[in-house]
């Protein structure tokens, strides 16, 4: 049997830009050019709004995931949640979804997210991906609060190799309403990107799942910033499909859960204050979701681990906005 041709994050991204931009009225966006690109304003001086954030959380998977709202189960004062899957979650993860590329110019710093990623493939992981994407067209998501200067904007799409006007950056704050639900979709993502950093063959990874509550948006960066970040942290679940041995599976999960780091305990915002906000020195296993299971497709057994930490999760979502 022949294997699938990879799909191509360009071709299937483009639709899902374009009707975000031709839907800027009813999703009370902002759209205009920078540099001959398009930019898409999901916060910053446009209000935008829940379903924007969903939408855009699918344009940052490459068109190979589903985003949709529901109940997270996690804790009655916060019954709402984020919950996303992918029928190829390595490739609309990794090679889509992560904020993989950093972009500067000036003082201007964004990472960029999104499939034009695998366009300009400034980053190693698309060698161990094995996968590379063509097109004339590239999307991006920035978490910024302005807009990027002109000089980025051309750099950014000469990586690519297309024409300013096939690119489509789309910005959202993260205390934004758009933000806070296109980073808490992040969920599965962040699990794919520790299962890769723990070292299990992302090729094992069939299939995948995840949810996570919906935070109060708003109260200035840093707040948005922790909540966002708690919201997966201690209130996220990720299931896993994998292949291979179940001793191997059950290795991943007693190893995937955030309760695995040293940090593990606090609200973000806490962590990232005790560091003096140097982001680097927070232990790294702490990105991962709070509770997971992975399910050992050769044999049907699942293996769970971690917990969602309740007190942890309303400790956040409740506390004032800074300013």
């Amino acid at each position: 049997m022949s294997t699938p041709e990879r799909p191509s994050l360009s071709a299937l991204a483009a639709p899902l830009a374009d009707r975000l931009a031709a839907d800027a009225s009813v999703l009370r966006l902002g759209v205009e050019r920078i540099g001959g690109a398009r930019v898409i304003d999901a916060g910053i001086g446009a209000p935008g709004g829940l379903e924007t954030g969903r939408r855009i959380a699918e344009l940052c998977l490459g068109g190979l995931g589903h985003v949709a709202f529901g109940g997270a189960g996690g804790s009655p004062d916060w019954p709402f949640g984020v919950t996303v899957h992918s029928a190829d979650p390595v490739l609309a993860c990794l090679g889509s979804q992560y904020a993989g590329w950093s972009l500067s110019h000036g003082k201007f710093f964004a990472l960029g997210s999104g499939p034009g990623r695998a366009l300009a493939r400034k980053e190693t992981l698309f060698d161990e991906l094995g996968y590379r994407d063509t097109g004339t067209t590239a999307a991006f998501v920035l978490e910024v609060d302005k807009p990027p200067p002109e000089e980025l904007v051309t750099r950014v799409a000469a990586d690519c190799g297309i024409a300013p006007e096939g690119l489509t950056l789309v910005l959202t704050p993260t205390h934004s309403l758009a933000g806070t639900v296109q980073v808490v979709a992040r969920v599965l993502e962040v699990a794919l990107h520790k299962v890769h950093a723990l070292g299990f063959p992302l090729e094992r990874v069939v299939d995948g799942i995840g949810t996570a509550p919906l935070p109060p948006p708003g109260g200035g960066f840093l707040t948005a910033m922790g909540r966002t970040n708690d919201a997966i942290l201690y209130g996220g679940t990720v299931q896993l499909h994998v292949t291979g041995p179940d001793a191997e599976a059950e290795d991943l999960a007693r190893r995937l859960p955030s309760s695995a780091s040293r940090d593990h305990g606090r609200p973000f915002a806490e962590i990232f204050a005790a560091v003096k906000g140097d982001f680097y020195a927070i232990d790294s296993l702490l990105f991962s979701p709070a509770r997971v299971v992975v399910t050992a497709l050769d044999s049907g057994r699942s293996f769970h681990a971690g917990t969602i930490a309740r007190e942890l999760v309303e400790r956040s979502f409740g506390s004032a906005g800074q300013p």
